[in-house]
């Protein structure tokens, strides 16, 4: 009985120490430019991994040898795993940059200019491809709402779409 006790506290142990993953998106339309702003934020120790495999080389997020070349890898990487429709139109996202903040780094990208209308469709497989459990919330604004419609997207469902009547 003192064994299957040991047993339970070291699984919870277990289960309390495993790492979650998660990235948390914004989507919201500048009413000025009619463009869309996004900020994605993502933890970059398992960017660094994504982006190692993706690109299949080691990639150091934090220190990299050529800091172009790690904003051409980023984007190339986001361009894959992240897009949006409109209107059954894929919509063109330009990365403008990104930076670090403790332990995730912001990722700022923006669209072309669009109308944003009744529903919007998302694909975020960021790190689904390396990490069974990754999570990727998605939170659309649209106009001057404060409340979110919000999708949560994983592995097997990648994509989906909002009503956002």
């Amino acid at each position: 009985m003192q064994q299957f006790y040991i047993s339970m506290i070291s699984l919870g142990w277990m289960v309390l120490s495993h790492p979650f993953y998660i990235s948390l998106t914004e989507i919201r339309q500048n009413p000025n430019s009619q463009r869309l702003e996004i900020a994605s934020k993502i933890f970059w120790d398992d960017l660094e991994v994504g982006l190692s495999s993706f690109h299949e080389q080691s990639i150091d997020f934090l220190n990299p040898e050529n800091p172009e070349l790690l904003q051409k890898q980023v984007e190339d990487y986001l361009k894959e795993n992240f897009q949006i429709w409109i209107a059954e139109n894929e919509v063109n996202l330009v990365l403008l940059g990104f930076e670090v903040e403790e332990d995730a780094a912001w990722f700022y990208i923006e669209s072309e200019p669009v109308k944003l209308e009744n529903s919007i469709r998302v694909k975020n497989s960021v790190l689904i491809e390396d990490f069974s459990t990754q999570q990727n919330i998605v939170h659309v604004y649209k106009g001057n709402s404060r409340s979110p419609r919000s999708l949560l997207l994983g592995k097997g469902q990648e994509t989906d779409e909002l009503e956002l009547k």
